[in-house]
C-alpha cells in the first residue's frame, strides 16, 4: 500500500473511461494516452490508473515515475436495459510484469450479476495476496435491484461493507453528496480504505467542495480523470487537488 500512498492519503489519476466510454469524453489531447502519462508523471499523483492495452504500449516501468494501478476488468456502454457485468480481461500476474503495484476490479452492487463479480473479485484477491499487491474494489451500486438508489447512504455503505468482508484493502466509490452520509459509507468501511471517484467534470468551484467534503468524512483521497485532463490547465488543478488532500 506505500507505494501508491503518500502519508496515508492518495491522489490516483484515472485513465480507463476508454472502454467504458469510448472516446467521447476525450479531445484531441486526452484522447493521447501518452500526453496523459505526463500529467501523471507531474509529481501530483500517488498513482496512474489504467486498462492493460494503455499500460502495455505507454507505460514504460523503467522510465514513467508515477505507480501503475491497473485495472483488470472492464466493458463497454452499448448494451442498455439490461444489469451490468464487467468481465475480467487481465490477470494480476500479467498486472505485475506490466510494472503494476496495485491492481483495481469493479463490482456492480445490486447487479443480478453480483456474485459473478464477487466471485471473480474474491480469486483475484488470493492472487493478489500471492503477489503481495493491494486491491482495490471500484465498489458502484448499478441494477435493478438500486435503480434510484445508487447514491444512497444506506446503499453505499453496504456496498462499502461488502469490500471490507471480500478482503479489499482500498474502495474506490462514488458520493452521497452529503458529508454526513459519506462518514456513515466510511464508517461501514471498517479499515478500508476509501478513495471518491472524482466523476463528470465540474466547476472548480463545485469540484474542490466535494473533495473538502469526503476528506472530512474520512475518505483519504480521490481517483480523478475528467476534472483534470479535461480542463483548461491540468496541471493547475492537480497543483491544487494535492494540496488539498496532503495539506489535511
Amino acid at each position: 500500500m506505500e507505494k501508491i500512498t503518500k502519508n496515508g492519503k492518495v491522489l490516483f489519476l484515472a485513465y480507463d473511461h476508454g472502454m467504458e466510454h469510448g472516446p467521447s469524453d476525450f479531445d484531441d489531447q486526452s484522447v493521447d494516452p501518452a500526453k496523459i502519462l505526463e500529467i501523471a508523471d507531474s509529481g501530483y499523483f500517488t498513482g496512474f490508473i489504467c486498462q492493460k492495452g494503455i499500460a502495455e504500449k505507454y507505460y514504460q516501468k523503467n522510465k514513467n515515475k508515477v505507480p501503475l494501478i491497473l485495472k483488470l476488468n472492464g466493458k463497454t456502454n452499448l448494451i442498455s436495459g439490461q444489469d451490468p457485468y464487467s468481465p475480467q480481461i487481465c490477470t494480476v500476474e500479467e498486472a505485475v510484469e506490466l510494472g503494476a503495484v496495485a491492481v483495481g476490479y469493479t463490482v456492480y452492487i445490486g447487479s443480478t450479476y453480483e456474485s459473478k463479480m464477487i466471485s471473480e473479485f474474491s480469486e483475484i484477491e488470493r492472487e493478489a495476496d500471492r503477489f503481495g499487491i493491494p486491491l482495490i474494489g471500484w465498489m458502484y451500486p448499478r441494477g435493478k435491484a438500486v435503480l434510484g438508489r445508487e447514491f444512497s447512504k444506506e446503499i453505499l455503505a453496504y456496498a462499502a461493507r461488502v469490500a471490507l468482508e471480500v478482503g479489499a484493502e482500498m474502495i474506490k466509490i462514488p458520493y452521497t453528496g452529503d458529508p454526513e452520509g459519506f462518514r456513515w459509507v466510511v464508517q461501514s468501511a471498517g479499515k478500508v480504505k476509501v478513495i471518491v471517484l472524482g466523476g463528470k467534470k465540474m466547476e472548480e468551484k463545485e469540484f474542490f467542495k466535494m473533495v473538502s467534503e469526503v476528506l472530512e468524512a474520512g475518505a483519504v483521497g480521490l481517483a480523478v480523470g475528467r476534472n483534470i485532463w479535461q480542463a483548461k490547465f491540468p496541471l493547475e488543478i492537480a497543483g491544487k487537488l494535492h494540496k488539498i488532500i496532503f495539506s489535511k
